[in-house]
């Protein structure tokens, strides 16, 4: 009996170890790249929440991950839209490191972030000012401008609230991950 006993304080001591290890681990893995983030959302005038919001639907922070379509890192970037940065910045530099080898360059956690930034700032100035501008750079960063034109046609898109703009999203996958981006960016920390 006594024995026993022993062994259910062993594993249950053992599976409260597990659990505290898993979760300080998640904490640890899911914000390790908050000052990088901090630092890119400030330089782009962009909430910090939000952008961490992003990276997490994209990647989890798993800065070596590949899209469907060549997408790269932490915030699944493009090569065009890293090329159309590199050369914006007028650094010849950067216009070289993406064209010899980009993914390695956007699989930096530094650039990719900076350069993921820099695009979310570039859509949202196209939708600046409007009810829905969160979804709407959140749906154009997914799926293109030129989707949200389309889900757009027909109305004033001054005159679109976030849900009702969410609710045209004609692309199930599109308004899960605006959804679900703006779930988590509301929810804090």
């Amino acid at each position: 009996m006594r024995r026993n006993l022993l062994i259910a304080v062993q594993v249950v001591a053992g599976i409260g170890i597990l659990a505290l290890a898993a979760y300080l681990f998640n904490s640890f893995w899911i914000h390790r790249y908050d000052d990088l983030i901090e630092r890119h959302a400030r330089v782009y005038n962009l909430e910090e929440r939000l952008v961490w919001s992003v990276i997490y639907e994209e990647t989890y922070f798993r800065a070596w991950m590949k899209g469907a379509a060549n997408e790269v890192g932490l915030m699944q970037v493009t090569p065009a839209v890293a090329r159309q940065w590199a050369k914006e910045t007028g650094l010849r530099e950067f216009e070289r490191e993406t064209e010899v080898n980009l993914d390695e360059f956007l699989s930096d956690p530094e650039r990719n972030i900076q350069v993921g930034c820099w695009y979310l700032e570039q859509l949202r100035a196209q939708y600046r000012s409007r009810p829905a501008e969160r979804a709407m750079m959140l749906a154009a960063y997914n799926a293109g401008p030129s989707r949200v034109d389309e889900w757009t046609k027909g109305t004033d898109p001054a005159q679109l609230s976030e849900q009702d703009f969410i609710a045209r999203i004609g692309i199930a996958s599109t308004r899960s991950y605006v959804t679900s981006i703006i779930r988590r960016y509301e929810a804090g920390p």
